[in-house]
């Protein structure tokens, strides 16, 4: 399967001519058919393969792009890790409720026709923020420990027919995010009361929650670290 990872990966080894396949860690895995913005990835390299970063960075960008573009390149300093060293990520999720999709948001945006009660959304929000245990809204994985600590939640408007979803919190487990928007865009479609967002928190069952919003609409916007 063709990954944004896979395809770095393999661009790295390409430029640096390792013989070897490269071990990548970042700083979140994503569902195919969400994007990133702001991404930090570490890999260990030989010494010798260092020189000349900004050659390499250059050189990533013209094999990887448009679709995937390397920003910076540097040396990390000792023991930085770029998953477990992150305090925090947020991530975006849009929606557009045009009554016609836009083709230029293709791909970028979930369009869902209609009107959306964004103050109720807005409400049903509150219960999300602080240490939770996140079982309802995530895909199970063995025994996985899936408490998480959200240090902001919220909806805005952008546009006269686009709603904008962001959320922090110090890491997500799988489909969080977007079984969150899922059912918090029932609340603002009136299938759900803001005021269930607490309870299904506390069932701890994913069945109580809303469905997985699409992939599109979603963003890693911004990954911080101390």
């Amino acid at each position: 399967m063709r990954t944004v990872a896979g395809v770095q990966a393999g661009a790295i080894e390409k430029v640096l001519r390792l013989e070897a396949p490269l071990a990548m860690t970042c700083a979140g895995r994503t569902d195919a058919g969400v994007h990133a913005w702001d991404q930090w990835v570490h890999v260990d390299l030989p010494a010798t393969t260092t020189g000349d970063l900004a050659g390499l960075q250059r050189r990533l960008v013209k094999l990887l792009g448009p679709e995937v573009v390397v920003r910076s390149v540097d040396v990390a300093p000792e023991g930085w890790d770029a998953r477990f060293s992150a305090v925090s990520r947020t991530y975006r999720y849009t929606v557009l409720t045009a009554p016609v999709p836009d083709p230029f948001r293709a791909g970028f945006v979930w369009w869902l026709p209609g009107d959306l009660d964004l103050r109720a959304m807005q409400l049903a929000c509150d219960p999300l923020i602080g240490e939770r245990d996140f079982s309802s809204f995530c895909r199970r994985q063995g025994d996985a420990e899936l408490t998480r600590r959200v240090l902001a939640a919220g909806w805005e408007q952008c546009e006269p027919d686009v709603l904008r979803f962001e959320i922090t919190a110090n890491a997500f487990c799988q489909q969080m995010v977007r079984s969150v928007v899922g059912t918090l865009v029932e609340v603002g479609t009136g299938k759900r009361r803001a005021g269930e967002v607490l309870g299904i928190i506390r069932a701890r069952d994913r069945g109580q929650a809303g469905p997985v919003a699409p992939p599109d609409g979603l963003i890693l916007w911004e990954v911080r670290y101390p």
